[in-house]
């Protein structure tokens, strides 16, 4: 079993910064793919980015350049730094992990096993 808890939300303005920490604890950390998912109001759950056990990464078009994902094993946590942030980025962030240690750098949600529950990342213009 895997927790997740995320921390590090707010309330910010465009053009300012944000460092998301996703505190993971319970299974193997080092061998899991770690992912970021936001949903914004009355939106579905979108994927943001992604880190493999391998230290891989894939990110959203539209996050590409802005966010930056990263993870340290020694501390079982994930990060998601976000830069430059817009209004459009608001929405819930969620932590996601898929415990299946494959290479595949998967962005569809049903390949995730494990969820945080959520924290709220809001910019205002």
């Amino acid at each position: 079993q895997v927790q997740l808890v995320e921390s590090g939300g707010g309330l910010v303005q465009a053009g300012d910064s944000l460092r998301l920490s996703c505190a993971a604890s319970g299974g193997t950390f080092s061998r899991n793919n770690m992912a970021w998912f936001r949903q914004a109001p009355g939106k579905e759950r979108e994927f943001v980015a992604v880190i493999a056990w391998y230290s891989g990464t894939n990110y959203a078009d539209s996050v590409k350049g802005r966010f930056t994902i990263s993870r340290d094993n020694a501390k079982n946590t994930v990060y998601l730094q976000m830069n430059t942030l817009k209004p459009e980025d608001t929405a819930v962030y969620y932590c996601a992990a898929d415990t299946g240690s494959t290479p595949l750098i998967a962005t569809a949600q049903t390949r995730y096993d494990y969820w945080g529950q959520g924290t709220q990342v809001t910019v205002s213009s």
